[in-house]
């Protein structure tokens, strides 16, 4: 079934609530002053909002997730100077969020298989024995790789 422009539009539109724990909005405090976990609404940021982010904090990186937490935050609405006063760890806390609710974050799971894929372990080792970057080895073509390999196998073998 082929999606009609709407439906891929819809969910830039939707919205989570999430619940913000006690020990994340009052770190540090015991018994979190007697908090309950409060609720935040949280939408999907759209390829628009990256593009803003990413052209606005181009001299930032820090400037990067407060403004991702700006623009993820619905409800309340947030200043940028709001929320560059937050703590760093609550922060973090609605950056992970925001991130699972647009569909950028990676699991543990999808971590592992990447780096058990093939072409992972081979980047891995032709960095590793060439003293080369990720940069230099991602310029490679999928054909010199495999040279690469073959030659660094027929040369363990001789030994």
């Amino acid at each position: 079934m082929i999606l009609s422009g709407e439906e891929l539009l819809a969910g830039g539109t939707l919205t989570f609530e999430v619940e913000v724990p006690p020990d994340v909005l009052h770190p540090g405090e015991t018994n979190g002053n007697g908090s309950v976990p409060g609720t935040v609404r949280l939408r999907p940021l759209t390829v628009g909002d990256l593009q803003t982010i990413t052209r606005a904090a181009k001299e930032s990186d820090s400037l990067v997730a407060t403004l991702m937490v700006q623009r993820g935050v619905a409800e309340p609405e947030l200043t940028i100077a709001q929320v560059s006063s937050f703590h760093v760890g609550l922060v973090q806390f609605l950056l992970e969020r925001i991130n699972e609710v647009s569909g950028i974050s990676t699991t543990a799971d999808q971590l592992a298989a990447a780096a058990d894929a093939p072409i992972a372990q081979a980047t891995f080792l032709l960095a590793e024995r060439f003293g080369w970057t990720p940069q230099e080895v991602g310029e490679l073509t999928l054909g010199q790789v495999l040279l690469h390999l073959r030659l660094l196998r027929e040369h363990a073998a001789a030994r």
